[in-house]
């Protein structure tokens, strides 16, 4: 296993992320949401972008690649025990796994990270 992480932080942030995977076009208020979340966590940017890339997508990509994806949203329990365990587990080989496959897939991310970051960015300044 590598570096622990704090759970009971990082759930709120594993919530908002969630949403990049649902099978829906994402709106302002979704973007704004997962903003707010950001701030509102001790993680920055960057740290969020690294959060989502080994916690939040090993586990929900594959919802992108289904005809009939998760659409409304991903039961709350599930997906924080889901990470959990991931990260019990966690290696260097699978680090290496996940970069390969988000340098494969990661593309279906970059204009919500875009919009998300414009507004992350306007949120902050307020």
């Amino acid at each position: 296993m590598l570096k622990t992480v704090n759970s009971k932080e990082r759930t709120p942030v594993w919530i908002a992320l969630s949403d990049f995977y649902l099978d829906t076009e994402l709106q302002d208020s979704d973007f704004r949401y997962i903003a707010k979340t950001i701030l509102e966590s001790p993680y920055t940017f960057e740290e969020v972008k690294t959060i989502n890339t080994y916690e939040v997508f090993p586990l929900l990509q594959s919802n992108l690649l289904q005809p009939a994806g998760e659409w409304a949203c991903f039961n709350e329990k599930w997906l924080v025990e889901a990470i959990t365990a991931h990260l019990e587990t966690k290696n260097r080989f699978k680090n290496l796994m996940i970069r390969i496959g988000y340098k494969k897939y990661g593309w279906m991310q970059e204009d919500y990270w875009e919009k998300l970051e414009s507004i992350y960015n306007e949120m902050k300044r307020k």
